[in-house]
């Protein structure tokens, strides 16, 4: 007899949530990402500024290594179309170059590497006179030298300093 009243004590006992207590669940959940969401954005905005100026880390010294391994001048320059310099959008796939360009475009052949754009939203912009990243045999841009700024979502910024030297360092965040 006290099995049989232990099956249905436990039969008749019901698990689950009441309405209640799913409502005040849902709406603590709904707190939550609503103090979360802007931090999240935030964060956001500065990792793709951080990725961007990594991918630009990587195509200037893999270019400057390139001269020096070669001893022959390199060039570093935004190309959307792979086929020639275009100095008004570094974010755009950048070019490494073995070579002097002719004008704008590539000897056939030229072309060593290209490095991918980045992120959706961010620009760089370099030295408004047009000149690209030209590296010597001895991997100093001499007279290409300047401070590329990353600027991405919700005022997030940076600076890369490329020296004399062809030395790169981190200007520091800044404000777009």
């Amino acid at each position: 007899m006290d099995a049989a009243h232990a099956l249905t004590g436990n039969a008749s006992r019901q698990c689950g949530l009441t309405l209640i207590e799913l409502l005040v669940v849902i709406a603590l959940g709904v707190v939550l990402i609503g103090w979360a969401v802007p931090g999240l954005q935030a964060m956001s905005a500065r990792q793709e500024v951080a990725a961007e100026a990594h991918r630009l880390r990587v195509a200037l010294s893999l270019g400057r290594n390139t001269a020096i391994t070669r001893r022959s001048v390199v060039i570093v320059c935004p190309s959307p179309d792979r086929r020639r310099c275009n100095m008004d959008d570094w974010s755009a796939p950048l070019a490494i170059v073995l070579g002097p360009l002719t004008g704008t475009d590539f000897a056939e052949g030229a072309l060593l590497r290209v490095i991918e754009a980045g992120g959706r939203g961010v620009s760089v912009s370099y030295r408004q006179d047009g000149k690209p990243v030209r590296y010597g045999a001895l991997g100093r841009p001499a007279g290409h030298n300047g401070t590329f700024r990353i600027c991405g979502h919700q005022d997030h910024g940076a600076q890369l300093v490329l020296s004399n030297f062809g030395r790169l360092r981190s200007g520091g965040s800044m404000s777009c």
